[in-house]
């Protein structure tokens, strides 16, 4: 009997961050299946970027609406939003965090 994998549901999460008034940045929403997807669909519509990474979708995931990120995020996630200011309005609307990090975003 082949057992089959089971797919990860669809997770995302929107962050917010103004420098001065938080310390770092903070969850403004958190969704899984169906609300993650009209998240993403909401997003596209908005011109809002969108970074695919399932592993940082996972852990911001694990947070409460309100949170700011944790310490071990701080990094990743100021990659992100350094790249997210270089956008220009031609770019793609979807990345990945590898493409970020390695800068194959131009």
């Amino acid at each position: 009997m082949s057992r089959n994998p089971k797919p990860d549901i669809k997770k995302a999460a929107a962050l917010k961050y103004e420098a001065d008034k938080y310390s770092a940045p903070k969850i403004v929403g958190i969704g899984e299946g169906l609300v993650a997807e009209k998240m993403l669909q909401t997003a596209k519509e908005s011109q809002v970027p969108i970074v695919e990474d399932l592993e940082l979708a996972k852990s911001l995931s694990k947070l409460v609406i309100g949170d700011e990120i944790p310490e071990e995020l701080y990094y990743v996630i100021a990659e992100v939003l350094a790249f997210i200011t270089r956008l220009d309005k031609n770019a793609k609307e979807k990345y990945t965090l590898k493409e970020i990090v390695k800068g194959k975003h131009a």
